[in-house]
């Protein structure tokens, strides 16, 4: 098993759709997965947002909350940047999703310390 950090720092649907495919994929071949959480990326952490993408209805694209799920029920870590969470502006007890810590750039480091495979959107 190796440890993957996947990195989205953007909120366009290539770069949500890459993060969250890349992390089922990682679970999926049992690895330890890491999503990091930046920028307008952060918007996954948020409550709403992927049920918004999902919504959409669009064709050939996977449930993005269901992905989701199954990340968090592997055990995987999904961590959101703390300068990115002061920019979203919400609430982080009550608006962020389920798993989500917030953490600063050092203690992210230490997280993905050791990670094998690491891939940024």
């Amino acid at each position: 098993m190796s440890k993957m950090v996947v990195i989205c720092n953007h909120d366009d649907m290539e770069s949500l759709f890459s993060t969250l495919v890349l992390c089922a994929s990682g679970v999926a071949l049992e690895n330890e997965v890491i999503m990091a959480l930046g920028g307008s990326g952060g918007k996954i952490a948020v409550k709403g947002e992927l049920e918004k993408i999902r919504d959409m209805n669009m064709p050939g694209f996977p449930d993005p909350v269901g992905l989701y799920n199954d990340i968090i029920g592997a055990g995987s870590k999904v961590i959101l940047c703390d300068m990115a969470l002061m920019s979203l502006g919400v609430d982080p007890e009550k608006d962020l999703r389920e798993g989500v810590e917030v953490m600063n750039s050092a203690s992210f480091l230490l997280e993905a310390d050791g990670a094998t495979l690491t891939f940024t959107f």
